[in-house]
């Protein structure tokens, strides 16, 4: 009897471990690996556009509109097993170049920027009649050419009649 309860009490040991595992904080890095000393080390009106390129690195991304504008992203996540990753820091650095390629200004974004955006989940009102899918597919049985809505000169009520 001791053993059996013995067994029994290392199952479930073993399943409350197991489900307490599945808990476990999630954490993640996206983008671009953010290093203080080298990111401090970009001055304005001493670097160049090759001297960026050589300490930081390619940007995660230029500007859209004007290629003088270099990002770099860096965003550490956390989650709770299935839940949603939540953003848990965020560094943009915007090194901005002059006409002739060197850097004309070096900003630094975190967590500011970040948004919460939750999305509406109720339906869409639209104008006009609301049809069924049954009205969608067989509305329009015996409509076709019995006059209604036709064109002139094809029965119903045009000025030829």
């Amino acid at each position: 009897m001791i053993l059996r309860n013995g067994r029994s009490l290392i199952v479930a040991a073993l399943v409350a471990g197991s489900a307490l595992g599945g808990c476990a904080q999630i954490r993640d890095h996206q983008g671009f690996i953010l290093d203080e000393t080298l990111a401090s080390a970009i001055q304005p009106g001493t670097d160049t556009r090759d001297s960026v390129l050589n300490t930081l690195g390619r940007p995660t991304f230029t500007g859209g509109f004007d290629q003088n504008d270099w990002y770099y992203l860096s965003r550490s996540t956390k989650n709770m097993a299935f839940n949603m990753p939540k953003a848990d820091t965020q560094t943009v650095l915007h090194v901005q170049f002059d006409a002739a390629g060197n850097v004309a200004k070096v900003e630094r974004k975190g967590m500011e920027q970040v948004a919460s955006i939750t999305p509406y989940s109720e339906k869409t009102p639209t104008l006009g009649r609301r049809h069924s899918l049954w009205d969608e597919i067989f509305g329009n049985i015996g409509t076709v050419g019995s006059g209604i809505g036709g064109t002139a000169g094809q029965g119903g009520n045009g000025p030829n009649q």
